[in-house]
Formats: structure tokens, sequence, C-alpha cells
């Protein structure tokens, strides 16, 4: 996203909270410009750095197979103890770290010293995120943006005031990446993701996709799920692995046109789900190099690759995704740069995940190349935090929303 575009999307953050929280579903889309940020909130402006990359590839290649290997995991543990959340970090040493529910304490300073506590080092901060979606998954209690539910029917432009107020306060939570843009769409209101998606067609689906990743830009990480599209492929994926005989070139005039606006506009992160398109891969596309190569090559995408919860492959039943290490080298051998793993986790978790990239890095069942890769990219989303000063805890002294 170049410079210009960010430092707008970051006085619009700005702005919209402004609104005092308990009235933003009737406020946000109708705040005022104003050209200063107010409440705390970081601007982002700074252009991409075309060193930072180099500068990633020179600390990975620093760093020894283990540490290569933590850096691509995504783990969590479900408390808001500080002192057992900085000993978790400390201990596996991995890149990331999901904020689910239960790490969300009652207001927003007492979350922030959660995040401080996950943050074991400044100049190389972790991934830390959330799926703060706003409406029916949403884990900061205190936003009341409006959601999905009612962005689906209104102007795109309510989409992006409504993410650039919900990325505002995933920043002052200290908080990285927002797990928040679902890019699926469908028109049935019996299918799970429903109330979720942005939009009933294609492309209204596409129009405020567009609008919430350029919203969410000046202050969050944005992050496009769940790729290739959960509208087509009936089912929860939380339950099971729901597929889809929906054909590549359907696909490209349906469910995909949400996804390449918000690579267009920048998302610099896209989760693939656990949803099997068979017509293109018969594989879930977490596990698709297909899927991945589509993404690179085809729709242009070059962040970061996360997948959804491993541990949703383990719920499926299917015999074949009970093994959570084999699964999490599956999916980076596919083309995944960072695996996430909720369900079924404990503290040890992500320590046996790590453990188990390294061995197949040495067995040769997992390129070296691929986990540098990967690991390359991560640690340039890290970098690019630490860079925009995101490593610190934005605001300590903001008062509180609303």
């Amino acid at each position: 996203m170049d410079a210009g575009r960010r430092g707008w999307a970051a006085a619009l953050v700005a702005v919209a909270l402004t609104a005092a929280v308990p009235d933003a579903a009737a406020s946000a889309a109708d705040a005022e410009p104003s050209p200063e940020p107010t409440t705390g909130v970081v601007r982002v402006e700074a252009a991409d750095d075309p060193g930072l990359r180099d500068e990633a590839q020179r600390a990975v290649a620093g760093m020894s197979l283990r540490e290569r290997a933590a850096s691509v995991v995504m783990g969590h543990i479900p408390t808001t103890d500080t002192a057992a959340l900085r000993e978790y970090m400390e201990s596996s040493g991995i890149g990331g770290f999901i904020l689910m529910g239960a790490n969300v304490p009652s207001s927003e300073q007492a979350l922030r010293e959660v995040t401080a506590a996950l943050t074991v080092d400044p100049a190389m901060p972790p991934l830390l995120a959330v799926d703060q979606e706003g409406g029916d998954v949403s884990r900061l209690p205190w936003d009341a943006f409006p959601s999905a539910l009612d962005l689906k029917d209104a102007p795109p432009a309510a989409a992006r005031d409504a993410f650039a107020a919900r990325a505002a306060l995933v920043q002052r939570a200290g908080i990285g990446v927002n797990f928040g843009v679902v890019a699926d769409e469908t028109d049935d209101p019996g299918s799970f993701i429903y109330r979720r998606a942005l939009g009933t067609t294609p492309d209204a689906a596409a129009d405020r996709v567009d609008a919430a990743v350029t919203g969410e830009g000046g202050a969050a990480l944005s992050t496009l799920k769940h790729f290739p599209g959960h509208g087509a492929a009936p089912g929860d994926s939380h339950r099971g692995i729901p597929a889809t005989a929906m054909t590549k070139e359907q696909w490209e005039a349906q469910d995909g046109l949400p996804f390449r606006a918000g690579v267009d506009a920048g998302a610099p992160l896209l989760m693939f789900g656990h949803l099997a398109y068979t017509d293109v891969d018969a594989a879930p596309a977490s596990l698709s190099a297909e899927w991945h190569r589509i993404a690179r090559e085809e729709l242009g995408f070059d962040g970061v690759a996360v997948t959804d919860d491993l541990g949703m492959l383990q719920a499926s039943g299917d015999a074949r995704y009970q093994d959570p290490v084999g699964n999490a080298v599956a999916a980076l051998a596919a083309g995944n740069d960072l695996v996430l793993g909720v369900m079924f986790s404990d503290a040890q978790t992500a320590t046996r995940t790590v453990d188990g990239i390294v061995a197949a890095v040495e067995s040769g069942a997992l390129p070296a190349e691929r986990l540098d890769d990967a690991a390359t990219r991560v640690v340039e989303m890290r970098l690019g935090l630490a860079a925009d000063g995101r490593g610190l805890i934005p605001c300590g002294d903001c008062e509180p929303v609303g």
C-alpha cells in the first residue's frame, strides 16, 4: 500500500474513533473529517521500505533451524495471566499469538498489559492477532461498530468507516493483526457464514471488502478470510471439511472476486480455509499447493499466507488429519507462511509443533528453502511493525474508549 493511501486511512481511523463506542453503530459512518488523530491512535504513514525484505533475509539467515521453525508458528493459551503469557512466548520462541476471548480482560487498559506481556522483544514484536470482525465474532466487547450483518445492506463507505474504527480499537490494544475481513459471499441466510459475509453477491462483497481493507490499513494489518471462499462450500469448517464442485472458471467469476478485490486493496495477510474445491484440488485449500499458486501467481498476493486454525482439521473427524504436527508441516509445504493452532492446544502444543517442523526439515520432508521463505515473510512483517513503532504499546496513557 502506498504512503498516501496509508496516511489517508490512518486519518480516517482517528476520525471514526472519536465516536463513543456505545453509539458507534449509529454514528461510525457519519463522523466528520478531522486532520489529526485523537484518543492516542498511532498514525501509520511510513511507505513500504524496499530494504525491509533484505533485513528480514539477514535476520533469518542468522537464525538457527529451531528459531526459523518457531518463527512461523502462531500459538494460543487461554489465560490473561501476564506472567504465564510471557513465559509461554519466551519458552516457545514462536512468532505469533492469537488472542481469543479467554485472553481479553474486562478493560482496554488490562488488555494492553496482556499484549505487553506477549511482546518479549519490541525490536522483533510477535504477530499478535485477533478475530475482530464485529457482531457475531467479536473478541473486544467494547466494539459496537457496525458488523457485516448491517454493512452488507449499507454503502461500501460504511464498511470503510466501521473497519477504520475497528482497526483503531485493535491498535489501541497493542494488537497488530486483525483476522477481521470476511471475504466470503453468499445470499443464503441458512449458510453458517451468511451473518459474517460483507456481501450477498460477488460484486457487492468485493466492494465492501475493498472498503474494509482500505479502512483498516492505517491501524491494523488486514486479513482476508476464508480463501478461496466459504459461500460456495456448504457446511461449517469447524465441524467438517465443506466441499464444492464449483469449477475454477466459476470461482474466478464469483467467489474469487472479493478476494481479488481485497488483494488489490493491499491486504497483507490471506487466511486459507479448510475448504475443498474439488475441481481444483481434492485437498482442503489450507493444504493445497495449487490454491497457494493461484493466490500468488494469479491474484498477485505477496503477503503472509496463514492457515485457519489447524485444530479444525482434527475436529473434522477425517482420519487423514488427526496428526496436528503433520498438519502443520503439510500446511507449510503447501505454501503457508504461518501455521495457526487454537483448538486442542495446550501450553506445550506450540513447542511440539516447532519440534515437528525441525524434524521435517532435517528429514527432507519439508524443504529448508520453503521454511526460509515462510520465515522471511513473517519476519519482514514483524520488522515492519517495529519500524512503525508497533512493537511498543501504542497508547499507554490514552483515555478509555467512549
